[in-house]
């Protein structure tokens, strides 16, 4: 799509809409957002440093939606280099087309723009958008996304006074670039120099509440590099949300969230009027990193005082009992009217059980992530593109083995061949001494089972198969593996990923092609006209979608 701003930016973007209304259900309304990406000087730490602005803001505008809305999103790039945002949890049903990962996406150019056609299609729950091209991610250009419930769905907690979003993780004073340099020399980042809550270093965001209120706060982690605690100076959290799935309301002094994941949490403000901490801080690192912000009562009678409170820093088996207590609120209905308990998960056979391990090898004298001993690198066109038009040589399936080999540790381009509708039991296990957080593209997973040491069939005897969490994003503890049952209901080809940035620049990661034979618009929409192409695909004049 040629770049375009004011009327003609409308224009393209009304005629997008028009051409896809058959792709997409023309009775739930439409959003609208124009987005002008461009670098920016922060000072987020106190140190000046080139950061990745949205509209001029870091973190980026809020998407606030509504279950089924259409989102149309026209993202103009201004930076001197391509660009791609991706939306961590929102599901593209039939739709990897918009995902926004290299892998089904070319990237925009400098000085063009693209329009990304959304559909929230029965999801509910707390998100977050980020590029995810060159390791923009570590610069900015990520930003909330709330996906609210129906009015004619309940929701199983009284409305609040307010919903608050919290975009918390690790920071780097160095620019990207530079950290991708790093990376490409085949060294290993950097400690992080802090933590950030929206954008900003310490007691500089301020949290406004009436006392004797409730208050929702969905927070995610948006770090690249370590997991956090988040706590409440003085107040307890009740966990409403995980992922687009209601929980029991269990209730929590503090809540370990890895990379990539994020909770939704109720807070009343029954304290005595004053200001209180909100504090988040490293996990599981030699140097504990601390950053905070302020929760004041609309009549404070006093500021924060006195240090802020402490929370776990490298105790594993609390992070993990932690964990195994997270479960589904059977009786809450989610996006739709049914409860979220009538899909009974554990009582479905797997059609296949594919077992993950992530290592860090070291090829051709660099350090590399792998998983199963494979390092995916990028192929010279999207993936997803190769497919649609059968251009030959871009990819292989079975590419990488579905089980750990205990071979050399190689470079390839990674896919896995996956039949849609499939019921997959996936065992992510990891023998490294640092914690994992493993994300899936274009679905949610039932987190059944994690447990020290070495995964076996007999582990199976301890899974949760009544009422466990589903969600998008999942850690590993250190030796430990993490087990998880996924339906393959959405046809496309997916991003399967280490949520820490490094490990997945240098490859720890892979895509799953799930595919049904029939090839129809029943399972997967067609081609976007305004898809952007690139590589073998831009080269080719005879390109012809492939035939079954």
């Amino acid at each position: 799509m040629a770049a375009c701003r004011g009327p003609c930016a409308v224009a393209s973007m009304a005629f997008l809409v028009l051409s896809l209304a058959s792709c997409i259900n023309g009775e739930d309304p439409y959003r609208f957002y124009n987005w002008n990406v461009t670098y920016g000087y922060i000072y987020p730490l106190g140190v000046k440093q080139q950061g990745i602005l949205i509209n001029g803001q870091f973190p980026g505008p809020q998407i606030v939606s509504v279950t089924n809305d259409n989102l149309i999103i026209n993202v103009f790039n201004a930076l001197d280099e391509p660009f791609l945002i991706s939306w961590n949890g929102v599901q593209q049903k039939r739709n990897s087309w918009q995902d926004g990962v290299y892998g089904t996406n070319c990237p925009i150019p400098p000085g063009q723009n693209f329009t990304y056609i959304l559909q929230v299609k029965d999801q509910i729950g707390s998100y977050f958008y980020f590029p995810s091209l060159a390791f923009h991610k570590a610069a900015g250009g990520f930003g909330g996304f709330k996906i609210f419930s129906r009015s004619v769905i309940p929701v199983p907690f009284p409305p609040p006074a307010d919903d608050f979003t919290i975009l918390a993780g690790d920071w780097f004073t160095r620019n990207h670039s530079d950290l991708r340099a790093i990376l490409d020399g085949g060294s290993d980042l950097p400690f992080p120099d802090g933590l950030l809550i929206n954008g900003r270093g310490s007691n500089s965001y301020t949290f406004t509440v009436d006392q004797g209120k409730a208050y929702r706060f969905r927070i995610s982690n948006v770090g690249i590099a370590t997991a956090i605690n988040f706590r409440i100076q003085g107040h307890k959290m009740v966990l409403v949300e995980v992922e687009g799935t209601h929980t029991l309301q269990n209730t929590y002094n503090s809540l370990d969230i890895h990379l990539g994941q994020s909770y939704s949490v109720l807070v009343t403000c029954d304290q005595p009027a004053q200001d209180y901490y909100i504090v988040v801080s490293s996990r599981f690192t030699s140097k504990v990193l601390t950053a905070t912000s302020v929760l004041r009562y609309s009549n404070s009678a006093g500021s924060v005082s006195g240090p802020p409170p402490g929370g776990p820093t490298v105790q594993i088996d609390w992070s993990l009992e932690q964990a195994r207590s997270i479960r589904r609120n059977l009786t809450a209905s989610g996006p739709r009217p049914n409860p979220q308990g009538s899909y009974h998960y554990g009582m479905i056979n797997t059609t296949q059980t594919i077992r993950l391990a992530n290592s860090a090898p070291v090829i051709n004298g660099k350090q590399r992530y792998a998983v199963n001993s494979v390092s995916f690198v990028p192929a010279d066109t999207p993936l997803k593109l190769a497919d649609y038009f059968n251009i030959p040589g871009v990819f292989a399936l079975g590419s990488i083995p579905d089980s750990p080999t205990g071979g050399a540790a190689y470079l390839q381009t990674s896919v896995m061949a996956a039949d849609f509708r499939g019921y997959v039991e996936i065992v992510f296990e990891n023998v490294e001494d640092t914690v994992q957080s493993w994300h899936i593209d274009g679905h949610n997973f039932f987190v059944v089972g994690m447990d020290g040491g070495q995964w076996t069939p007999a582990s199976r005897l301890s899974y949760n198969l009544r009422d466990t969490i589903s969600r998008c994003t999942v850690q590993v503890y250190p030796t430990s593996w993490t087990a998880v049952y996924i339906p393959l209901d959405n046809v496309g080809m997916w991003n399967v990923r280490s949520e820490n940035w490094a490990r997945r620049y240098l490859g720890q990661q892979f895509y799953l092609r799930v595919h049904s034979p029939a090839n129809s618009w029943r399972d997967e929409y067609p081609i976007p006209s305004n898809a952007l192409l690139c590589g073998r695909a831009a080269r080719s004049t005879r390109l012809v979608p492939i035939k079954e």
